[in-house]
C-alpha cells in the first residue's frame, strides 16, 4: 500500500516506530463515551491490532500495531463512533481529521461530582464544534471547579467553571463552618461580621466551597456560573511552566469566542518557516498586549468580567546554573 505520511499523521494514525504498523487514534471530547462502544473498539483492536488498546493523557484511546493496509476496512467500522461523539467530521481511506487541535478533556463536572460548577461535558462538546478540524496545535481542558482535577494549568487554554456564591442572611446560623473552610482550604475570603458572613470579591475565587459546607442552606450557586480562564501553560523541552490567569467572571460565550479568535492570532503571527510553532512561544515573540488586543476585538464582554492588565510567566529552561553541582 502506497502510504501519504503527512496525510495519514493528519488523519487519526500515527506514525509508530515498527515499520508497516499504525495506530488508529479516536477524540473523546470531554472524555465522555457510552458503554456500548467499547465492544466496537475492543472488536478493532483485537481484529487489526494486539488486542491492547491505550488510554491518552488527553481522554482519547490508541488501537496500536494496525497495518496501513487496514486502515479503510477499519475506517467504515468506527464512522458509527465517530458520529456518536459529534466528531462533524468526514471519515474516508485516510482516517478523519485528528491532528492540530488536541482531544478537548473535561473532567466529569457537575453530572456526577458536587464539587463542579457546570456541565464540562457540554463545554468540552462545544468547544469542539468550535474548534475541529484546526491544524493548529492547541492544548484546552475544561475543570469543573478550581480544584483543577484536569490540570488546565497545563494546558494552552484552562477553563475553570466557578460561581458567584449567594448569601442568604436569613438562613445563617452564625455557625463559622463556611468562614473556617474558606480560610483552612481555599483563600480566607469569608469573615464574620457580627454575626453575619461576609465575602472579599477580591479573595473569592468562585470555588463553591462555601455552598457545599453551609448546613442550613445559608450559601448556593449562582444562577449563572462563570469561568476563570488560564493560558500558555505548557511542558516540553525549552520552557515548561503553569498557564497564568487571563480572565476571570467570565461568560462562557466570552471563552468560546476567546479561543475562537486565537486561531486568527496565530494564522497572523505564526512563524511559518519553522514546521511548526507552540502557540505559547508565538505570544512570548509578539507580545501579551498584542495577544490581549486581537484576541479580545469585537466581543461583547458580559458585565463582571475582569482581564488580567500584563502576566509574567516564569517556569523553567533547561541549563546548567547554580542549582545543580556535579559529583
Amino acid at each position: 500500500m502506497s502510504i501519504n505520511r503527512k496525510q495519514i499523521t493528519k488523519n487519526a494514525y500515527r506514525i509508530t516506530k515498527t515499520r508497516g504498523k499504525t495506530a488508529l487514534r479516536i477524540r473523546v471530547p470531554g472524555g465522555y463515551l457510552e458503554a456500548k462502544y467499547f465492544t466496537l473498539i475492543q472488536s478493532i483492536a483485537e481484529e487489526y491490532g494486539d488486542g491492547t488498546v491505550h488510554i491518552t493523557t488527553r481522554q482519547g484511546f490508541e488501537i496500536p500495531f494496525v497495518d496501513f493496509d487496514s486502515i479503510p476496512e477499519i475506517n467504515k467500522k468506527i464512522r458509527p463512533l465517530i458520529e456518536s461523539l459529534g466528531l462533524a467530521v468526514e471519515v474516508n481511506d485516510y482516517g478523519y481529521p485528528a491532528a492540530g487541535t488536541r482531544n478537548i478533556s473535561a473532567c466529569v463536572g457537575d453530572r456526577i461530582c458536587p464539587m463542579a460548577n457546570d456541565n464540562t461535558t457540554r463545554i468540552a462538546k462545544r468547544l469542539e464544534k468550535t474548534c475541529f478540524p484546526n491544524d493548529f496545535h492547541f492544548k484546552i481542558a475544561v475543570t469543573g471547579c478550581p480544584n483543577d482535577c484536569i490540570k488546565a494549568h497545563m494546558q494552552d487554554f484552562g477553563i475553570i467553571c466557578t460561581t458567584e456564591p449567594q448569601y442568604d442572611v436569613s438562613r445563617c446560623i452564625s455557625c463559622e463552618a463556611c468562614v473556617t473552610n474558606c480560610k483552612q482550604k481555599v483563600t480566607g475570603a469569608l469573615t464574620m461580621n457580627g454575626f453575619n458572613v461576609e465575602r472579599d470579591t477580591e479573595k473569592c475565587i468562585g470555588c463553591g466551597e462555601c455552598v457545599l459546607k453551609c448546613p442550613v442552606g445559608a450559601w448556593s450557586r449562582s444562577e449563572r456560573p462563570y469561568y476563570r480562564m488560564v493560558i500558555m501553560g505548557r511542558t516540553g523541552k525549552k520552557n515548561p511552566r503553569i498557564a497564568m490567569p487571563f480572565m476571570k467572571w467570565a461568560s462562557e460565550d466570552v471563552i468560546v469566542q476567546v479561543i475562537k479568535n486565537t486561531y486568527d492570532f496565530v494564522e497572523k503571527h505564526i512563524d511559518r518557516s519553522l514546521k511548526k510553532e507552540h502557540i505559547g512561544y508565538i505570544v512570548d515573540r509578539v507580545g501579551y498586549q498584542v495577544f490581549k488586543e486581537e484576541v479580545l476585538k469585537d466581543i461583547h464582554l458580559n458585565d463582571k468580567i475582569q482581564i488580567a492588565e500584563n502576566i509574567q510567566w516564569n517556569g523553567y529552561r533547561y541549563k546548567q546554573d547554580n542549582q545543580f553541582k556535579s559529583f
